[in-house]
């Protein structure tokens, strides 16, 4: 059951792979709550979306690999650029020109992109524990290498390409435990591994071997940062197992951002921490909406034989 179903729907098809968008309200400022990692479908924003489609336009899509979309088995389906192909697509179906865009993890890199890339249709970006290389990893990740022999079968060594191929179950229940620390959070975490196990191992192999994106590169990511001219807010949960806070302080020093660390939090906090996360994206959009009016509104003309 969801709390508000959406006003439209719709599969946009990109060179044969159909891409799920649903439309929610048709006032205030256009928002998009993106997410671009498989592992997950756009329903993550379930704890958003019936909030704020009370008060702005808001989009949103499952990513190709997961959830209504198509899950191609190529692994060059899960570029960059054809996520970033897919948010134009789908805005350009919606009739949405210029949007926030809300993004976690991967999706808040490709949004940042996205604002480089297309500044014309990005009015501003709310990274939550943005996954951009500009501050070193946590050590625990992928301890012996994801395409090594596995060095164990406990905590960190599942993420491991033999593991996944073995137990992607065991993995992906590890692995949201690791996201959601926050108490009382089996709800939670039981949604992750249901959509997960949707996305199935075979379409997150292919995912994850994709070249790395640019993004990635130490010197590239911090000039996207510093090329954003939006406004820019960094959410981070100072307990994220998944990217480090310092990565969120990074981008959030070279774009200009306002950060915010929510004491407590893991890597999902709108899904635990939905009330302070709304709080903060909500405050932002409408700063972001009042410079938009200020931006479109027309410059009176002058009485002829007046001074300028």
């Amino acid at each position: 059951m969801r709390a508000r179903r959406p006003d439209a729907s719709g599969v946009v098809n990109r060179a044969g792979t159909g891409v799920y968008w649903e439309r929610f309200g048709d006032s205030g400022q256009p928002m998009l709550f993106l997410q671009t990692d498989p592992i997950v479908e756009s329903w993550m924003w379930k704890a958003q979306i019936p909030w704020f489609a009370r008060r702005h336009a808001i989009v949103t899509f499952d990513p190709r690999g997961t959830g209504r979309s198509d899950r191609p088995t190529d692994p060059s389906a899960y570029a960059d650029r054809e996520f970033t192909a897919d948010v134009i697509a789908v805005l350009d179906t919606t009739g949405i020109d210029r949007v926030v865009i809300v993004g976690l993890c991967q999706s808040a890199g490709v949004a940042l992109t996205l604002a480089t890339e297309y500044p014309d249709r990005v009015a501003g970006v709310v990274a939550i524990n943005p996954a951009l290389n500009v501050a070193d990893p946590h050590p625990h990740r992928a301890p012996g290498g994801f395409d090594n022999a596995p060095t164990g079968d406990h905590g960190w060594q599942l993420e491991n390409r033999r593991h996944w191929e073995r137990d992607w179950d065991r993995y992906c229940r590890f692995f949201f435990a690791e996201m959601l620390p926050e108490p009382h959070s089996s709800k939670q975490r039981e949604d992750c591994v249901d959509w997960a196990l949707s996305a199935t191992a075979i379409t997150m192999l292919a995912y994850r071997s994709q070249p790395p994106a640019a993004r990635h590169d130490r010197t590239t990511a911090q000039a996207i940062c510093r090329s954003v001219r939006c406004p820019v807010l960094v959410i981070c949960g100072d307990e994220d197992m998944c990217q480090p806070p310092e990565r969120g302080r990074r981008v959030a020093e070279f774009t200009g951002a306002e950060f915010v660390i929510i004491e407590g939090a893991g890597h999902l906090p709108q899904a635990r921490d939905p009330v302070k996360v709304n709080f903060e994206i909500g405050r932002f959009a409408r700063q972001v909406a009042f410079a938009e009016a200020r931006r479109l509104r027309p410059v009176p003309s002058q009485p002829m034989g007046q001074p300028g």
